[in-house]
């Protein structure tokens, strides 16, 4: 039988390269595959394309509740980044696996397998069925993914009400505090594309208040103000367990980060310490693609611009239209192109035991709840009414630059924190 642990699981699935697009997961999907069957852990798989499977996997339970454990196989591009080592071809170096896909997330696809194979050899029989899923396309918009399971084969899910996937466990030093941030919601993601118009002309005669020079003043000021600010309830948790946590000074900036007016301007204050909690606590836009023009010798009259949007729990792309035009001018027509929702309210019900887990592992532990900036395929899993929670633990040595390295060139893993994570999940296999 092959090697259990996630070092050995995690080392075969960097060799796939899985870059999305195009994904070709059937190879990764077909090891995983192999070894659930050589563990005697029935597993089918499920595809709207041969070349991009989905597995879903069952260690049977007691009879109680479900509990579901899923993650994507497919990794981002490493094209025209410059790596240190192959990207797919795992290296051990500096206590670390280097390659794409360790942090995000074949690592936590790792630890998953890892904790529930051991399960599986060590005779423990769950309170419930242990669904296990490993997942295509996740990182392309999940069609051949989560949407596809969730869309044609719900069943599979039946009964299920928690689950744990992608992002958070992992350790975050603030003040000498060891902070875990675990993910119970995420925002949404909504796509806008506004028209600019005026008149057009000839390259050689000065042309002032034209589509281009709108788009300029639109990117400036995209640049250079945010929108209005929002305290919803998981920021504003994760926040106050932060500052009663940290007291003094680093507790009292915090505190302010909850009240709108003073909001922007700590957060300007504390700088790179800071930022993340910025998209926590507004919805954001980001200029993204700008067509228009067709020749070097013609002002254009017509310009359109994509805008990248992500939604705070709760509001929708109207609200988003509405920011902007008060922020921008409220001439502007903006048209969806995309938009999809995320779940608009939490369930904490899991929370405390995650945090048990995770203080029993690591006494000096602060669990908090985080509200992700991007998008996950929970998303699509809460369409089944599964809560989600964002539970790879890490235990991050001091001054790993973790949110840095993923999608990035020398994306890597900490190979105790990789054990310290399996071990958490099997832990909570084992005790919920």
């Amino acid at each position: 039988m092959r090697g259990h642990s996630p070092r050995d699981i995690l080392r075969e699935l960097v060799r796939f390269d899985t870059t999305n697009p195009p994904g070709h997961e059937r190879p990764c999907i077909a090891y995983i595959q192999d070894l659930l069957r050589e563990a005697d852990i029935p597993a089918e798989t499920f595809a709207l394309d041969p070349e991009r499977p989905n597995l879903v996997a069952r260690l049977p339970g007691e009879g109680g509740e479900p509990f579901l454990m899923y993650g994507h196989v497919d990794v981002v591009t490493t094209e025209s980044q410059e790596w240190t080592y192959p990207p797919f071809e795992p290296v051990l170096a500096d206590n670390c696996m280097y390659g794409r896909g360790t942090l995000d997330m074949k690592g936590g696809v790792a630890m998953m397998l890892a904790a529930l194979l051991r399960m599986k050899e060590e005779g423990n029989v769950p309170r419930g069925d242990i669904l296990f899923a490993a997942l295509a396309d996740e990182e392309n918009g999940s069609r051949y993914g989560a949407k596809h399971l969730v869309g044609a084969h719900p069943k599979l899910f039946s009964g299920v009400q928690y689950a744990i996937g992608e992002f958070g466990g992992f350790s975050l030093d603030v003040g000498g505090t060891s902070f875990y941030p675990i993910a119970v919601g995420e925002k949404a993601h909504c796509v806008l594309e506004m028209t600019l118009l005026g008149p057009g002309g000839h390259g050689s005669l000065p042309l002032h208040g034209g589509a281009m020079a709108r788009l300029g003043e639109i990117l400036a000021t995209l640049d250079s103000k945010r929108l209005p600010v929002h305290v919803t309830p998981v920021p504003e948790e994760m926040i106050s367990r932060m500052v009663s946590r940290l007291g003094g000074v680093q507790g009292k900036m915090l505190s302010q980060l909850l009240t709108p007016m003073l909001t922007d301007r700590v957060l300007d204050l504390g700088g790179d310490k800071l930022k993340a909690f910025d998209p926590a606590l507004h919805n954001t836009v980001n200029a993204t693609m700008v067509r228009g023009g067709e020749k070097a010798n013609v002002i254009p009259s017509e310009l359109t611009l994509t805008l990248d949007g992500r939604l705070l729990p709760g509001y929708d792309p109207k609200d988003l239209m509405k920011e902007l035009r008060l922020l921008l001018g409220d001439d502007l027509e903006f048209k969806v192109l995309h938009y999809d929702p995320a779940p608009k309210k939490a369930d904490l019900s899991l929370f405390p035991t995650l945090s048990s887990i995770l203080q029993e592992r690591d006494p000096h532990a602060v669990p908090v709840p985080m509200l992700l900036p991007g998008y996950t395929d929970a998303r699509v899993f809460a369409k089944l009414g599964v809560q989600t929670y964002g539970f790879l633990p890490m235990r991050m040595p001091s001054g790993f630059a973790f949110s840095e390295l993923i999608h990035a060139a020398d994306e890597r893993i900490p190979l105790d924190a990789l054990d310290f994570g399996a071990d958490c999940l099997y832990d909570l296999l084992r005790k919920r």
